[in-house]
């Protein structure tokens, strides 16, 4: 505890550090402020009917990604979901379309053309989903609309707030990622879902000492020790890397000796970091603009993939999570680049010719660390179906793994990498451990681990 105050008085001392940690917190407080001020003209205490729906099934989850906003009729309740969709699409697109793998390889002017493009095409997914949000509003409280006005003249204007709500929220977390710590996107997610934990565990306390007769406080005991064994364990999921040795040549220069020494490169169990989750998870809403959200003459499959404890639904969810593992890493990792250089640079990997066969070694790890590694993550997102099995309230049971919990500690190890790397340019200890266990543990020098950190908090900010 102690080496931890000291490390945040460190943060403190440096001052581009705590200018961009007080940028962050102002900017979260923007955002949790706007996800409670509702749509002009809607009465919030006439809400309980779409509190009510919200409260489980898949709604559940739309409302925590948005935290709270969406059962409050919030300006903030489409949240940053259609950013998320939108960036699929161009993922896709860049994978299967020529004119998007051309600008792709284009660099930076490459990539401000598809984030334009991204833009554009979250604005056009949000002229859908607006009308939809606005119509299972009325179907689920129409009274909550002031008196002399009308729903067809109310859902135009509201149409403009909620799409202009939303493309402020994914300026807000643009803003983040540029000036504050972190990627500004995922530390929204993250916000959102982590609101709901409070109240969450107060409901599932509740709900267990009222069954004290029958051992519900030794049950609350047991669900913290395996809510507690599964956050180790999705730490682990998150952190684990196979180190993959390189050998540098050496070179004389007049006197001196350069290069001769190893150097890992660390290659994660989990390289696609939580962007799968989200994209599997924003692809799991599409049932509910589908049916309009809800209804009662839905067909089974509909009603089975909008309720996240189905056979069903977390079947399609597994699938979706692998497949999207599997997509990431391969966007995200190059086994040609890495090779091209490593020989640029005079380095080898032991026993493995440099070129095409570093690039095929390289490609052949991957594939056995991304196979696992998708594996133990959809174990882990269909942990909160097996914990409903069991009794746990809805709420409580998303933060035994599934998207809320693997996107929190995914989240929160990036941004205090981020804050570490800071830190370790001033010479100060971390946030994660002390320097010589830090260096001694990863066998990484500072500098190429500062550029991995750097590269990994990239995410949603590329797309």
């Amino acid at each position: 505890m102690k080496k931890f105050i000291e490390a945040l008085k460190n943060c403190w001392k440096v001052e581009d550090l705590r200018q961009r940690l007080l940028i962050t917190i102002l900017f979260v407080a923007i955002y949790r402020f706007g996800s409670f001020v509702v749509l002009p003209g809607i009465n919030p205490a006439q809400l309980d009917t779409l509190q009510k729906q919200t409260s489980g099934g898949l709604m559940s989850l739309l409302d925590m990604f948005s935290g709270g906003a969406f059962s409050n009729a919030s300006i903030f309740a489409l949240g940053i979901m259609p950013y998320i969709s939108a960036s699929i699409v161009m993922q896709l697109l860049a994978v299967a379309v020529p004119y998007f793998q051309k600008m792709q390889r284009e660099g930076e002017s490459g990539r401000k053309k598809i984030n334009w493009y991204t833009r554009a095409l979250t604005v056009v997914i949000l002229l859908f989903q607006a009308p939809s949000y606005l119509i299972n509003l009325k179907m689920q409280a129409e009274g909550a609309l002031a008196s002399g006005i009308s729903w067809s003249v109310f859902m135009i204007p509201a149409t403009i707030i909620l799409a202009a709500g939303s493309m402020f929220v994914l300026w807000l977390g643009e803003r983040i990622t540029d000036k504050g710590v972190g990627n500004g996107i995922s530390l929204i997610i993250m916000v959102g879902i982590i609101a709901r934990l409070p109240q969450a565990f107060i409901q599932e306390a509740g709900s267990r000492l009222e069954a004290i007769a029958g051992g519900g406080l030794v049950m609350f005991i047991v669900e913290i020790l395996v809510l507690y064994a599964i956050v180790c364990a999705a730490i682990l999921l998150v952190q684990g890397t196979r180190r993959v040795p390189v050998q540098y040549a050496k070179r004389v220069v007049g006197n001196k000796q350069y290069g001769g020494a190893r150097q890992y490169v660390p290659l994660k169990l989990f390289a696609a970091n939580v962007m799968p989750i989200i994209f599997a998870q924003a692809l799991m809403f599409i049932p509910l603009a589908i049916v309009r959200y809800q209804s009662e003459n839905a067909s089974y499959v509909v009603q089975s993939l909008m309720d996240n404890r189905s056979l069903l639904y977390n079947i399609i969810y597994v699938t979706l999570i692998i497949a999207f593992t599997y997509f990431y890493t391969a966007i995200t990792l190059n086994p040609t680049q890495m090779a091209e250089d490593m020989k640029r640079n005079n380095g080898f990997i032991p026993g493995i010719k440099p070129g095409k066969d570093t690039a095929e070694y390289i490609d052949t790890v991957m594939s056995r660390l991304t196979l696992p590694g998708s594996l133990f993550i959809a174990f882990i997102a269909v942990m909160p179906a097996l914990a409903g099995l069991l009794n746990v309230q809805q709420g409580f049971a998303q933060f035994f793994g599934g998207t809320s919990l693997l996107i929190l500690v995914g989240v929160v190890i990036d941004t205090l990498q981020q804050i570490e790397s800071y830190l370790m340019m001033r010479h100060y200890d971390g946030l994660l451990n002390s320097g010589h266990t830090r260096n001694a543990a990863t066998g990484v020098p500072s500098a190429y681990r500062f550029c991995l950190v750097n590269f990994a908090n990239e995410g949603l900010s590329q797309d």
